[in-house]
Formats: C-alpha cells, structure tokens, sequence
C-alpha cells in the first residue's frame, strides 16, 4: 500500500522538506498570478522570459525526481544526461503552450513530492551525484529544490522579493554562495555584514575574516542576498578598496 504521508521521521528533514513545499506553494501562487500572454513577459534573469523560468523549475524538479529514484533502487539514474541535454529542455519547455507548461509545473512539482513522500529513513543517505558532479546524500535534495522555488519565484518579477524568502533559506543561502566564491579564491578581500538578521539584531559575517583592509558589503539579509545573488544592489553598501565595483561583481545564480 502506497504511503499517505513522508517516511522520513528524522525532524530535521522534515522541517526542511515542510520548507521546500512552501517554497513550491509559494512559486505556484505567483505562477497563478500570471496570465497567460504574461508568460512571455521578461524576468531577473537575462535573456530568460518567464516561460524560461517555469521550463526550468519544472525540468528541475523532474530531475532531482531522477536522484530519488536513483536512491530508492541503487540504480544510476543522473539529473541530466548533459548539461547540453539541460539546456535544450529548458529551450523547447519555454515554446510550449501556456496550458502544458503550467502542466509541466503542477505534475513535476507533486511527481518530486511523492518521491520524497516514498523514500524509507534508510535510503536518505544513499548517495547521488548532483549536475555538477557532486556526491550528495539523497537528503541534499530537499535544499537543491529549496532554493530553485524561492529564488526563482523572485525571478519571475511579479512582485515576489527576497523580502517573502525565509529567513532560514536565505543564511544557507548566503552561506553556499560565499562558500562557492571561497572554493573558487573570487572571495579574496570581501567582507560581507548581514545586519538585522530575521528582524532580531542579529548579525552575520561572511567572507574574507582575515582581510586587513577588506571591501565591506553590509545589508540586511534579504538585500544581502538579493546582491548575492546578482538579482540587484538596493539597500546594500559598500565601502573600502574597489567598493563600487565589489557591489556590481556578484554573477547570476541560475
């Protein structure tokens, strides 16, 4: 008999996969909210419309659908089969009518859901690979879809903003993003100051701790990451060496 409810009783991965349906909720609401003709309209990603924008998320979820799949049987099964098969979906997804691309969305996003629904404790540390060859356990794919809802519902610049993200996503958030540009030695000299965290006074650092005279990014966290992200600069500052050209520097996350 199928299950009605998650298998998963680990609290912490329940919380997050709570996280990522709300995310998924909050995506479809402002989806909904779009008619049809404004699904050619242009989004926060460039040369993206917002057709682009729901291919993508909906191709995401049937992909990371693959790695549940993949933890649940032992069989190898990738998100893609290359990043130029990925591209490609997304391309012809974003031709499709508006009534099959809504489709698209709705059936991939509840088709992910079971998956996780259906997944024993046991089979959340089986490890997958992700698209950009990372091994990961099975679990990692809660926050990999966490993120594509939240953000991406921002992208499609109807109204959504960082503002509607919680707070919760947007520390892991940050915190992958400045770990990404460590990994990759971009992070040298940059100091980031996050202020007002979740509307407490708390703060946060991130970055170059160690930089005698850093370039310091400070903002409240969903300004934070909103440049971050290379969604925008409002309501961050930046002062020291190379200020001007540290708050135009963060690339678009995809």
């Amino acid at each position: 008999m199928v299950a009605r409810h998650d298998l998963a009783t680990d609290p912490g991965l329940q919380a997050d996969l709570l996280q990522a349906r709300r995310g998924t909720a909050f995506f479809a609401r402002k989806l909904n909210e779009l008619s049809d003709a404004e699904l050619d309209g242009g989004t926060l990603l460039p040369d993206w419309t917002r057709r682009h924008v729901v291919a993508h998320v909906g191709y995401n979820a049937r992909a990371i659908a693959r790695l549940l799949e993949w933890a649940a049987t032992g069989v190898e099964t990738p998100m893609y089969s290359s990043p130029e098969a990925r591209n490609h979906e997304i391309s012809f997804g974003a031709t499709l009518s508006p009534i099959a691309l809504r489709n698209l969305f709705d059936h991939s996003a509840v088709h992910l859901s079971v998956e996780w629904r259906d997944l024993p404790d046991e089979n959340w540390t089986h490890e997958v690979r992700t698209a950009q060859g990372r091994t990961v356990p099975a679990s990692e794919t809660v926050w990999m879809r966490t993120r594509e809802v939240w953000v991406h519902a921002v992208d499609l610049d109807n109204g959504a903003t960082f503002n509607d993200i919680p707070a919760p996503v947007l520390e892991r958030l940050l915190k992958d993003i400045t770990g990404a540009w460590k990994t990759r030695g971009t992070d040298t000299g940059l100091l980031i100051n996050v202020n007002d965290t979740a509307g407490n006074g708390a703060a946060l650092t991130f970055g170059d701790t160690s930089a005698t005279n850093p370039t310091i990014i400070t903002g409240p966290l969903p300004a934070v990451v909103e440049w971050a992200t290379g969604r925008g600069t409002s309501g961050v500052t930046a002062t020291g060496p190379s200020a001007e050209s540290a708050v135009l520097a963060a690339p678009k996350w995809i």
